[in-house]
């Protein structure tokens, strides 16, 4: 069977409008509920504020809910709506997500990213039933959060340069093959990704209101032809390799491990990265947040990684991570200098 999942219902709204009579599970973190300054009432029965997104972690806590719970909230960024998402799913109850940024396009998939094993893995959770997007909310997070979603749209750059690299070498599966009509219209986002970098990152509502449309598309896409290979690729492979490093969770935001990763691809793919660089940084993310030694570790074991964990085809695989090619391309990259 094929289930090609909708999007969420998305309203766009003040979170003070919000009545929820059900009694509510709500997922968040403390700095997320406190930016709200009050302004959600909800029914709640329990709250947690999930600090990793490990999958037994995540059974945990839906193994744990109380059974009055009849709706699950998310408050924040990626990390709270994915456990939302999961424990929604494994307890058979409707989801509502409320951002504090528009940090991934997570909040509008019908999946859920896990850790297992040292890499990331998806479990199918299906979509929440709305997502309530208070710009007011969102153009007041930090700039470093705000908007860095439009790394998950910068990312189609290499995602697709992977996927045909993929494609050349006879290396994708039929449910994976190279459709050029579907990477047209990725590469029609990404396009429009670079020209609302710079509003995304001062906070211009019209630009954040761009990111959303943008995101959303780039996700239908993606439920449509049922994989992520437009948009995932070697630099989100690499973000995952270099998280275990960062304390990810409490620690660096995903953005800025995927933000190094898509100029690393980029580099491999022998592509112009100063373009790619400067839309980066004009959105906001952050590129000098990992540590340059972690970064040429991390390097020197990409070949290996991708091959045990099995991750789709991409320039990773045939990656020479020789002293030599790991100097030059952090040479390349600029992220030599990082801290």
């Amino acid at each position: 069977m094929t289930t090609i999942w909708p999007l969420p219902q998305i309203d766009i709204r003040s979170i003070s409008t919000v009545q929820e009579t059900r009694p509510t599970a709500l997922l968040t973190g403390s700095r997320s509920w406190n930016a709200l300054n009050g302004q959600l009432k909800l029914p709640l029965v329990i709250q947690a504020e999930p600090h990793q997104a490990e999958l037994n972690y995540f059974k945990t806590l839906a193994k744990e809910l109380p059974p009055q719970v009849q709706v699950v909230y998310s408050v924040g960024g990626g990390l709270a709506a994915d456990a939302a998402k999961y424990i929604g799913w494994a307890n058979k109850l409707p989801v509502v997500i409320i951002p504090t940024a528009l940090s991934v396009d997570g909040f509008f998939t019908s999946i859920a990213a896990v850790r297992e094993n040292g890499t990331v893995n998806y479990v199918d959770t299906g979509a929440a039933e709305q997502v309530i997007i208070d710009w007011d909310i969102i153009s007041s997070a930090p700039a470093n959060l705000r908007g860095t979603g439009i790394c998950e749209l910068l990312s189609i750059v290499t995602g697709l340069l992977d996927w045909r690299y993929a494609a050349e070498r006879n290396k994708t599966t039929q449910d994976t093959r190279f459709q050029p009509w579907a990477a047209g219209l990725a590469a029609g986002i990404a396009q429009q990704a670079f020209k609302i970098a710079t509003g995304v990152g001062q906070g211009k509502v019209e630009s954040l209101h761009n990111l959303l449309d943008l995101m959303c598309a780039e996700v239908a896409l993606t439920n449509q032809i049922g994989h992520n290979r437009p948009q995932e690729g070697s630099e989100q492979y690499f973000a995952y390799a270099i998280e275990s490093k960062t304390n990810s969770g409490y620690g660096i935001p995903y953005a800025d491990l995927v933000g190094p990763g898509i100029l690393i691809a980029a580099a491999l793919h022998g592509q112009d990265i100063s373009p790619i660089r400067e839309t980066i940084r004009s959105a906001g993310i952050r590129l000098d947040q990992i540590k340059s030694d972690d970064v040429m570790d991390i390097l020197k074991a990409m070949p290996n990684y991708v091959q045990r964990h099995n991750l789709p085809y991409s320039i990773f695989n045939e990656f020479d991570p020789s002293p030599e090619r790991i100097m030059d391309l952090m040479a390349k990259t600029g992220l030599d200098s990082a801290r």
